[in-house]
């Protein structure tokens, strides 16, 4: 793309066209785009506001063997193909973006609280080790020994080194200049309507009726991917919003380091994860709740968040509470991706990354290039074509072309 058609939009022109038109700049579009640029295409992204929604309030743990859980065993090999690439992809992104985007290669600590979570620990490092992963099994005094702040209640627990962080805002901060820097047009406005010409996607019309073509369409509007108009109902993808409630702490110099990696656990029944950054901050979360909608922080949410991480953490109460939020995660019915093209000619999905969006941007953002570019996903992004949900599809409402 020429440098005049790189810089940012709050419009895109009466029937301004590109090779690929991203819905969604949150980490998955952008990711998208941006690999879609430097193959050469032309390419837009629609949003109003690129780098915002969940980005904004996740944790950004890279967690690929504390995050197996049962019945996503298939999901495990794209997790950890994506956890590998991460060192390559932050370094690459901080020179294309000239930012850093806050990997660290920290390691990870679950432990367990009570006998029953001891239980639950000895179950998933079985399934770890069935499965060939890094995890070790740790007795409560050796946790206490590599995290001292830990209560003394703690009676054993995972420690995986390969399960690392990064920070989600840099990261889409960083995502944002480096797509600018490769000649990506940012539409800052919504889409309202997916456009069709001979049983084809073709473009977007967006909230303000400008018409925008594109020789293919990537849906990545994250949890309200399914709510695009214009979209046939046996192609939308079925995502839902999973709200999250987070908090981010501070530690104040006398207190640190007071966690030197990121500690999760089970209280309560209730999952908590503790991600210490290297700036001082402190991010506590999350809740799970399906509230649809609504991203209220509520009383309940943050009480229960700062009970559970004082059993796990007593000295957390110390600290200064900076920030609440609230988002919402892409769930899909098996809680894996939707990636690659629709039964639709001209419409790709790359959604319902749920709990692993961050993790998952790497791999992501290299399968939707490869299948933008050649028509074929890569074998390790396969299993999550969105057609594993999809029916026969219904005629196509013809418009004009955009």
């Amino acid at each position: 793309m020429h440098a005049a058609e790189s810089r940012s939009s709050g419009s895109a022109g009466a029937r301004a066209s590109y090779d690929v038109l991203v819905i969604g700049g949150g980490i998955i579009g952008l990711v998208t785009a941006w690999r879609a640029a430097q193959r050469g295409m032309r390419v837009a992204v629609a949003d109003p506001e690129p780098g915002g929604g969940a980005a904004q309030v996740a944790a950004g743990m890279l967690a690929a063997v504390t995050e197996l859980h049962y019945g996503e065993e298939a999901l495990l090999g794209l997790n950890l193909a994506s956890a590998a690439r991460y060192p390559a992809f932050a370094a690459e992104l901080a020179e294309a973006s000239g930012q850093d985007v806050g990997y660290r290669a920290c390691g990870a600590l679950a432990v367990a609280l009570d006998a029953d979570d001891r239980a639950h620990l000895r179950e998933l490092h079985a399934l770890q080790l069935r499965h060939g992963l890094d995890a070790q099994w740790l007795t409560g005094r050796e946790c206490r020994r590599l995290e001292p702040m830990l209560a003394p209640g703690v009676r054993g627990g995972l420690r995986v080194n390969g399960d690392h962080q990064v920070d989600p805002r840099r990261l889409t901060a960083a995502l944002v200049t480096a797509c600018e820097r490769a000649g990506v047009t940012l539409v800052r406005r919504a889409a309202a309507r997916l456009s069709a010409a001979r049983a084809r996607a073709s473009g977007v019309v967006l909230d303000d009726g400008t018409e925008v073509a594109a020789g293919q369409v990537v849906l990545a509007a994250g949890s309200g991917s399914g709510r695009l108009a214009g979209v046939p109902e046996e192609v939308l993808p079925p995502v839902r919003p999973v709200k999250g409630q987070v908090l981010r702490l501070r530690v104040p110099a006398a207190y640190a380091p007071f966690l030197s990696r990121t500690v999760r656990a089970v209280v309560r029944g209730g999952h908590i994860y503790l991600v210490p950054r290297e700036n001082g901050e402190l991010v506590v979360g999350a809740t799970s709740e399906e509230m649809g909608w609504d991203t209220t922080v509520t009383a309940g949410g943050v009480y229960e968040l700062l009970r559970d991480a004082h059993e796990l953490l007593p000295g957390i109460t110390e600290l200064p509470l900076v920030e609440t939020g609230a988002g919402l995660r892409p769930g899909s019915p098996d809680n894996a991706p939707l990636m690659g093209p629709t039964a639709l000619p001209g419409l790709h999905l790359a959604t319902g990354h749920y709990r692993n969006g961050v993790l998952l941007a790497p791999v992501t953002g290299d399968a939707m290039a490869e299948v933008l570019a050649t028509g074929e996903l890569p074998g390790e992004a396969r299993a999550f074509s969105p057609r594993r949900f999809g029916r026969p599809v219904s005629p196509v409402p013809q418009e004009q072309p955009v």
